[in-house]
C-alpha cells in the first residue's frame, strides 16, 4: 500500500497501457503489490468493453478477479448521487462513471492512480499520477 492506503486504479491507465503497446499488468505489479490494487464494476467494464482481442481481455479479466472489488451497494450510489448533487452547485459536472469510481475510492480509503483532471474536483480524495 501506499503509506496506510489501497490503491483504485482508474480506466484509462490500463486504456493507456494497452494503447502504449504495454500489459497493464506488468505495469501495476511493477508498482504495486497485487494485495494493494482495488477495483470496481465501472472501472471493469469500462476496460474489458474495449479490449480487442480475446487473449488480452481474458488476461485482464483474471487481474480483475484477484484484485479487492468494491460492491456498488444502494448506500455506494446514495454516495455517487450525493456526490454529484454537491458538485453539480458548484458548477463541476462531472461524468457518472468518475462519480461512481471516486465514492469506491472514497469507501475504500483507497488512493485513485489516473490521469484523469476530473478527479480532482472530488473534495478529499487522494489522487496518484501513472
Amino acid at each position: 500500500m501506499i503509506g496506510e492506503h489501497p490503491v483504485l486504479v482508474d480506466s484509462n491507465v490500463f486504456i493507456d497501457a494497452l494503447r502504449q503497446g504495454n500489459d497493464p499488468m506488468r505495469v501495476l505489479l511493477a508498482r504495486f503489490p497485487l494485495t494493494d490494487l482495488v477495483t470496481c464494476g465501472v472501472v471493469k467494464a469500462e476496460v474489458l468493453r474495449g479490449v480487442k482481442s480475446l487473449k488480452v481481455r481474458d488476461r485482464l479479466a483474471g487481474l480483475f478477479e484477484v484484485m479487492r472489488y468494491v460492491q456498488t451497494s444502494d448506500r455506494l450510489w446514495d454516495a455517487a448521487w450525493e456526490l454529484a448533487w454537491s458538485l453539480d452547485r458548484q458548477g463541476k459536472i462531472l461524468p457518472l462513471a468518475d462519480l461512481v469510481i471516486a465514492s469506491c475510492a472514497l469507501r475504500e480509503g483507497a488512493l485513485v492512480l489516473t490521469s484523469d483532471r476530473h478527479f480532482d474536483e472530488v473534495p478529499n480524495l487522494n489522487i496518484l499520477r501513472p
